[in-house]
């Protein structure tokens, strides 16, 4: 039996008329799903399935992470092509003010995403169908399932139409993106810990200095920033070290336990 087939059997009569009308949503993303399994597994948080009756459920996690990276694509070929003269670094700051938790949460709550996600009523009533670090896996999940479902062009076709066609409004937004706050949000919406920034040198004179901030987590190092100002400074680390987190150079397994090495000092 398919992996597909065996979960279409775990699906089987389970009710969804609390999480709202699947139709409703398809209308809302603008894409008909062929294998309706993979929607639901898309909208399934781990709090669903630690349920004991919903114990072997699969949750939309695998689907955040290919999301992750099909969401990542689509911008980035948008960026490289609409921005020709642009250098690496100037489209990598569109690309981080465009695909960040902040922008993800809102265009999730935009759609109206929330009331669709299966929780454990314990995580309903604690508001986790608006806390943004389920909204934003959750846009991510969706993506990794329309790719699945329909292919790349599909996915493009989604992203385009909800996040890239209104790309003057986002852009506006950029400079504005918090990548502390964010970062924050990331390791604590994954039970990891919280970021820790540390001065680790001051240059120049005291009217023209140069700081240099480093960001651990449980005495993993995640990133190194500069700046004329400690805020500048640690804005650049919480900036490096979500691009090491998303790229996968550092996993959660990994910053779940404290680093034996304590690369912090």
């Amino acid at each position: 039996m398919s992996l597909l087939k065996h979960i279409s059997k775990l699906f089987k009569g389970r009710p969804v008329s609390d999480v709202g009308d699947l139709n409703e949503l398809q209308n809302i993303l603008g894409y008909r799903f062929k294998d309706i399994v993979l929607l639901e597994t898309a909208l399934t948080h781990r709090s669903y399935i630690n349920m004991p009756e919903h114990t072997r459920l699969p949750s939309y996690e695998r689907l955040e992470f290919l999301g992750d990276s099909v969401l990542g694509l689509c911008v980035a070929a948008y960026l490289h092509q609409r921005f020709e003269g642009y250098s690496e670094g100037e489209l990598t700051k569109l690309k981080a003010g465009l695909v960040n938790i902040h922008s993800l949460t809102d265009l999730a709550r935009s759609l109206g995403l929330g009331k669709f996600i299966h929780l454990s009523p314990e995580e309903r009533r604690a508001g986790g169908d608006d806390r943004p670090s389920i909204l934003s896996d959750i846009f991510e999940s969706l993506t990794g399932a329309i790719y699945l479902d329909g292919g790349y062009e599909q996915a493009q076709h989604w992203i385009e139409r909800v996040l890239l066609n209104d790309f003057d409004r986002w852009r506006s937004r950029i400079q504005h993106v918090n990548h502390k706050g964010e970062l924050l949000e990331y390791l604590q919406g994954r039970g990891v810990g919280m970021p820790h920034y540390q001065v680790k040198d001051e240059s120049g004179p005291d009217h023209e200095k140069t700081f240099t901030i480093t960001v651990s987590c449980n005495f993993h190092l995640l990133g190194t920033g500069t700046g004329a100002s400690k805020k500048e400074a640690e804005q650049e680390a919480a900036q490096k070290a979500l691009q090491k987190i998303k790229s996968g150079a550092i996993t959660f397994n990994d910053l779940k336990s404290p680093n034996n090495n304590h690369a912090n000092n």
